[in-house]
């Protein structure tokens, strides 16, 4: 997939995590309005819906909306672990800011 990329680690936990859902569940990618910088980062384990671009990864299906794809395209999701891990982490080099707990960012 080269709109996004998943990193082996996060992909190893998605896989993990969808294991045990229904077939027709994929991983959905999104951004929201809202956050202490304007837009969220939005990760959910849903079905597909309409209008979505679907792409086939790693054995599994990652769903995006149209409004989303803006400003995701050539993000990175990365899955940190450990004492210091937070989970399910979003690298996205269009971000022109983020907030101190890098769950909702702002473009220029």
């Amino acid at each position: 997939m080269d709109f996004v990329t998943v990193t082996d680690k996060a992909s190893k936990q998605v896989k993990y995590l969808i294991s045990e859902l229904p077939s027709d569940i994929g991983l959905r990618l999104a951004v929201k309005g809202g956050g202490c910088s304007g837009l969220s980062y939005d990760l959910q384990f849903t079905p597909e819906s309409e209008g979505d671009t679907v792409f086939d990864y790693d054995g599994y299906k990652v769903f995006m909306d149209k409004k989303s794809m803006i400003y995701l395209k050539g993000m990175a999701l990365d899955f940190q672990d450990g004492l210091d891990g937070k989970g399910f982490q979003f690298i996205n080099p269009n971000a022109a800011s983020t907030c101190g707990c890098g769950e909702s960012f702002s473009m220029s």
